[in-house]
């Protein structure tokens, strides 16, 4: 396959954009899933590259209006997010999840709060009964593989 042409590339973001905005967001490997999901594209490269100029024109939108993506469809989405009032508060919780040495600074600190719930955490940053991953690498957790040491300029 030769060289992808920059003005299909654009051409396929912006209609991808119109027509799917609500599912896409700033984040490329979201937007690729989705590309992935909503067109039938030839190639992996064009895949990625068309999902590359849409996360591109998703944060130039939020800065403000972008040539060439319906200005309407742009200002009702800002609207919606401007009014968005969640169901339940992000501030009201039943209950609040917390390590050994959290409960502890809060203890020395005086702060009492009916709602907290110490969990143990072992040394491998696993919870005692649940198994999630504490503080887990985003791309995945690596294990015990050491790091290459980042290089002085």
């Amino acid at each position: 396959m030769g060289r992808v042409r920059t003005k299909t590339v654009k051409k396929a973001s912006r209609v991808m954009i119109e027509k799917y905005y609500p599912r896409l967001t700033l984040d490329f490997q979201s937007n690729k899933k989705v590309a992935s999901e909503v067109a039938s594209i030839s190639s992996k490269r064009l895949r990625n590259k068309i999902a590359g100029f849409t996360t591109h024109l998703m944060r130039r939108i939020q800065k403000g209006p972008v040539r060439g993506i319906s200005f309407k469809l742009q200002e009702e989405e800002r609207e919606r997010k401007d009014n968005y009032v969640p169901d339940v508060s992000a501030l009201e919780q039943n209950e609040l999840v917390v390590d050994t040495e959290t409960a502890a600074l809060l203890s020395s600190l005086d702060i009492k709060l009916p709602q907290i719930r110490t969990v143990a955490v072992t040394a491998q940053g696993e919870r005692q009964g649940r198994n999630a991953v504490v503080g887990a690498n985003f791309r995945g957790d690596r294990g015990d593989r050491p790091r290459r040491p980042k290089t002085q300029q």
